[in-house]
């Protein structure tokens, strides 16, 4: 009986055991996401592309930060206290930065509409109602010389 009862909670004890281990926490985030959307504020370009000290500090402090467990948002606000919003490859949607995304789309919509107008008139200009204008005599006499000329 006893030893029936030490079975059965080692089989227990077996099926739980995995749902433990996935319980475990994980990286949410990690160093490539990251380095593709963040900058080295040294040189100015993405901390993926950057070989420099500083962009080697701000992967340290990254790699820390993920070693934590911090999300990727979380992160970004951290490096945005410790190095600024220039730390960051887009500019955030709101105020001012939000023209960045605006922008282009208010431009892109404003030549697509020009062109519409511009094909629009241009359409309506040469339409093919008007009939073909009659040669005068002298100017009919003087193709058909031209073209007598080029007959083979």
């Amino acid at each position: 009986m006893i030893a029936r009862r030490a079975a059965v909670l080692v089989a227990l004890a077996a099926l739980l055991l995995p749902s433990v281990a996935s319980a475990a926490p994980k990286p949410k985030t990690n160093l490539a996401t990251i380095e593709g959307e963040v900058m080295c504020t040294i040189c100015g370009t993405l901390l993926e592309l950057a070989d420099s000290p500083q962009a080697n500090q701000e992967r340290d402090f990254i790699r820390a930060k993920i070693a934590k467990g911090e999300t990727e948002q979380q992160i970004k606000d951290d490096l945005v206290a410790q190095y600024g919003p220039r730390v960051l490859a887009l500019p955030p949607a709101s105020g001012f930065d939000l023209s960045a995304y605006l922008v282009p789309v208010i431009a892109f919509v404003a030549a697509a509409v020009a062109i519409g107008v511009g094909v629009r008139r241009w359409r309506r200009n040469s339409s093919d109602d008007d009939p073909p204008q009659a040669l005068e005599p002298a100017q009919s006499d003087r193709l058909d010389a031209d073209i007598a000329r080029y007959d083979l």
